[in-house]
């Protein structure tokens, strides 16, 4: 598609930045932080004083664990466990700010939590892990890590590597039936209730040793993380609302998580909601300012809101390296939007529509401001109709951010622009209202820019001039209102409709010559400007220039099938062409109806009179004459320069004889008697093309 055909890009850009959102989302160990386009998959914490069953501590020490159970089955006492490979790092070593949410990716315990003494924090990274899902199941530890608790019901502890590996997953019991709090039961008995909803129905919560309720880390609905990771499922099954009302429950619950903000930021850019993503973000790094993907998340945000100064800001995050792609987008998006400045300083509108549309295609693919850079491009190459669906597709769902709303583009404030760009572009319609409304928004966002001030005062007296050459049109008053709409054009020399105002008083006053320049003025910013085209054929028509004023008139009547005014002045305009060629005139009348032939003589004379004739061979009893009967009807009011017959052939034979007609519905036209098109069974358009082509 050419970049300058008008039509909208920041849609295509939407769908591309959903795609690759989408497509980034995995559980990445090593580097999660600086994937910027996925939510934060923050693994349940069980660091909990209870549990009986704990990792080792992290470091090059052993770690040693003591605990006793409630269990009935008999105690044991932990055992010293060999540390990690001291010469391994761990990420949560290096990263003290992770917000993982990957449910493999271990998360380092952040200073906004608040751990009793005696808790301990599982790690997810490195060897021997405990991983804990919710719906209260664990997997089995690697032989070599021996959990505190009730191991089996004789409570005799199984030395490493003795007992051989379970195919069925290990459950933490819950204290009910022959098992106490902290048991580990084979099977996954606990997971599964039975049939019976009494004593035996275990809880879905994990419960883990003393009462069960102050012992339970619960994942029902009202659990913030189990809420999460349901959210994390249906964004990666392409399920963006319902990801989104899940993260929205989890913050409910939790509002100062970070993570969960975070996650919702990435469900509102899929959803193309960026303004609500731009501020879940901030959000997101108010509650934890080191934040690194909230930060790059935004910067990427920024960028495709065109907004480079403050994207650099979060893509380039102090102490962390920048995602290499984002910070290419950054730079090639920054170089196309310098060019596109210097070429807009000069007025070079070709370059400067060449330049945004690079910027734009670059990564800055939802930026209201650069659709607006389009249009004002657009609208100075006199492409207005380019202009006005280039500012249509500005999308309304992107307010600037809070903290983003002093953002600049070609000196003034970003949304102050989109506002002046909008109101040259009403002005050039003829809506001066709406462009005045325009430029007192621009004013009031950025009262200081000299652009919008000169813009702001030219409206104004550009709205005077124009009201007061109305009111002297109304009192024909015809060269005063000359001057008035004169005085508007000299602040406003692209307003097509005071062009075309001033046109009406030129023909008033009989100075046809000048109502069609100021008509061509028009039409040339406005080429499709109704009121221009019809002046500048009643000039041409009082300057005798038939061919022009036909132009025109049939131009009008494609637009204005069904305004009869137009239809005959078309027609005494065609019928004077033919006259001014020396053509002979003869029985032609405005308005006439379908005429019905019967004789063979009746038919001859009426194909050889002048001008083109349409003769349609039907037979009353066929339903494909019947169906297309009414549009020749219309096309006989629409084009009445042609002579319109109809020849029943079973009421007349012999014409349909003479004419070899044996299948109907058949038109054939005529002119001056001879024949020059057959058709049969048509459709209305292939009908129509051919009467439009043979009314010239």
């Amino acid at each position: 598609m050419s970049l300058h055909s008008g039509k909208t890009m920041p849609e295509q850009g939407l769908e591309t930045l959903s795609h690759r959102l989408r497509n980034t989302l995995t559980c990445d160990e090593e580097d999660s932080d600086i994937n910027v386009n996925k939510p934060d998959f923050r693994e349940l914490d069980l660091g909990s004083p209870v549990s009986p069953l704990r990792t080792r501590n992290g470091g090059g020490h052993a770690a040693t664990t003591t605990s006793s159970s409630s269990s009935s089955s008999g105690s044991v006492s932990g055992r010293t466990l060999p540390g990690p490979n001291p010469n391994i790092p761990r990420k949560s070593d290096t990263n003290p700010k992770s917000h993982s949410g990957e449910l493999s990716v271990e998360s380092s315990p952040s200073p906004a939590r608040n751990f009793k003494p005696g808790h301990t924090r599982s790690h997810s990274c490195g060897s021997n892990q405990l991983f804990f899902s919710g719906s209260g199941s664990v997997n089995s530890p690697s032989p070599n890590v021996i959990p505190t608790g009730n191991i089996c019901p004789s409570g005799r502890v199984l030395k490493t590597g003795m007992a051989s590996r379970s195919t069925k997953p290990d459950v933490l019991g819950s204290g009910c039936g022959n098992y106490g709090h902290g048991s580990i039961i084979r099977g996954g008995l606990a997971s599964k209730p039975g049939p019976d909803s009494g004593p035996t129905n275990y809880s879905r919560g994990l419960m883990v040793g003393g009462d069960p309720g102050k012992r339970t880390v619960s994942c029902s609905s009202n659990d913030p993380e189990e809420l999460k990771r349901m959210g994390n499922d249906n964004y990666k099954k392409g399920h963006f609302a319902e990801a989104l009302t899940l993260y929205e429950k989890a913050i409910a619950v939790s509002p100062s998580n970070a993570a969960y903000h975070c996650n919702r930021a990435a469900a509102l850019m899929v959803l193309k909601r960026l303004g609500e993503a731009v501020r879940e973000c901030e959000e997101a790094i108010r509650l934890d300012p080191g934040y690194v993907r909230a930060h790059h998340r935004l910067g990427a945000l920024l960028l495709s809101l065109g907004q480079v100064e403050n994207a650099r800001k979060h893509i380039c995050f102090s102490g962390h390296q920048p995602d290499p792609v984002e910070l290419q987008k950054l730079q090639s998006v920054e170089k196309h939007l310098n060019k596109c400045t210097d070429s807009r300083r000069v007025g070079d509108w070709k370059s400067t529509l060449r330049e945004v549309d690079a910027a734009i295609v670059c990564g800055a693919d939802a930026s209201p401001q650069l659709c607006a850079c389009r249009a004002e491009a657009f609208l100075k190459l006199h492409q207005l109709d380019d202009a006005f669906l280039a500012l249509s597709n500005i999308p309304k769902s992107v307010p600037s951010a809070s903290t983003h709303s002093q953002a600049k583009i070609f000196g003034m404030l970003s949304d102050a622009y989109v506002f002046f760009v909008r109101t040259q572009v009403e002005l050039s319609r003829g809506r001066f209202d709406s462009a005045l409304t325009a430029i007192e928004k621009a004013g009031q966002i950025d009262p200081h820019n000299v652009e919008i001030s000169i813009l702001l005062n030219n409206v104004r007296l550009v709205c005077r001039a124009r009201a007061r050459g109305n009111d002297l049109f109304k009192s024909e008053r015809f060269t005063e209102a000359c001057s008035a709409y004169g005085e508007g054009l000299r602040l406003d020399p692209s307003n097509s409709v005071l062009y075309c105002n001033r046109a009406a008083c030129w023909y008033k006053l009989g100075q046809w010559e000048k109502s069609v320049d100021d008509c061509n003025q028009a039409l040339r910013i406005q080429p499709n400007y109704i009121k221009a085209l019809l002046r500048r054929a009643a000039s041409n028509s009082k300057l005798e220039r038939w061919s022009e004023a036909v132009r025109d008139y049939e131009v009008l009547r494609r637009e204005l099938p069904d305004d009869n005014e137009v239809a005959e002045s078309l027609f005494h305009a065609q019928i004077a062409l033919r006259k001014s060629r020396g053509e002979e005139v003869h029985n032609m009348k405005f308005g006439g109806d379908v005429e019905s032939v019967s004789g063979l003589e009746q038919f001859r004379a009426a194909i050889s009179s002048s001008g083109a004739s349409v003769v349609h061979f039907k037979a009353s009893s066929n339903v494909q004459c019947k169906q297309i009967s009414p549009f020749l009807d219309t096309l006989c009011s629409r084009y009445p320069s042609i002579n319109f017959l109809k020849v029943d052939i079973d009421e007349s034979p012999a014409i349909a004889h003479a004419e070899n007609v044996r299948i109907v519905p058949t038109f054939k036209i005529y002119r001056n008697g001879s024949r020059v098109k057959e058709m049969v069974c048509p459709s209305q358009e292939v009908l129509e093309s051919s009467v439009r082509h043979y009314s010239i």
